[in-house]
């Protein structure tokens, strides 16, 4: 008699344990489409940022190329505009290297996650 108590109660019991766990751990819902464009527009931004800098550092390039010509046949001439080119394209790297450390370093965007709802009426005890 014992056993067939057990046989009939342990289902019940098991369906209630299974809600319960449901109910302690929410789904996690997709990212909202205004944290996603946040998202994406600093991504944006940050491909901007490092473009610019690339384009600039190639323009400082040619005119650092267009300043040796006249002083190729002086060697420390030439030596002191490969220094200053050289701490110019530091400082660059430098600064791209700050951009993506900011970027990866940013706190991520909150996810909303919603709170788990009350067990219902209908849970059948």
């Amino acid at each position: 008699m014992l056993l067939a108590a057990v046989l009939v109660l342990a289902p019940l019991g098991a369906a209630c344990a299974w809600q319960q766990q449901a109910a302690r751990s929410p789904a996690i819902q997709p990212v909202p489409p205004s944290v996603r464009f946040q998202q994406q527009a600093q991504q944006q931004q940050l491909n901007d940022d490092l473009q610019k800098s690339q384009l600039q550092q190639q323009l400082q390039q040619g005119v650092s190329d267009n300043a040796k010509r006249p002083m190729a046949k002086d060697p420390r001439a030439q030596r002191q505009l490969d220094q200053a080119a050289q701490a110019q394209r530091d400082r660059e790297r430098a600064r791209q290297q700050d951009l993506l450390d900011r970027q990866r370093d940013a706190p991520e965007l909150p996810r909303v996650v919603p709170q788990a709802l009350p067990a219902s009426g209908r849970s059948g005890g």
